[in-house]
């Protein structure tokens, strides 16, 4: 994910989020992976919020960026797993501290996107 569809990506993220009552701490958006610390509310389950995220952005992008059908064999954005972790075994400020060693962009401190132009 590059450019505008990142941006594009990253609002849907926000979007889904606020929906939900789910908390973003940190993120960002790489050219082939999303990181996302989060905080969610325990009636919500992981694999809920998993594909409230890949379904709405998946469908929205397509639609929104006809490119996109083109450039994707199958037409699909995601890959069908996630990873996902609670932060138990190592505390947020390392988790956080991961996230933003990922290449950034100067202009969104909060939930980054690696672009490269």
């Amino acid at each position: 994910m590059r450019g505008e569809i990142s941006k594009r990506a990253r609002m849907l993220i926000r979007e889904i989020c606020l929906a939900n009552e789910v908390q973003i701490i940190k993120g960002h958006i790489s050219k082939d992976h999303i990181h996302l610390l989060l905080s969610y509310p325990p009636k919500l389950s992981i694999s809920k919020l998993s594909q409230y995220l890949k379904g709405k952005t998946s469908r929205k992008l397509l639609q929104e960026y006809s490119g996109l059908r083109k450039q994707l064999w199958g037409g699909h954005i995601w890959a069908r797993g996630y990873f996902a972790v609670s932060t138990g075994n190592v505390t947020d400020k390392v988790i956080k501290q991961y996230i933003e060693s990922q290449d950034t962009e100067p202009d969104d401190s909060d939930f980054r996107i690696h672009d490269e132009s």
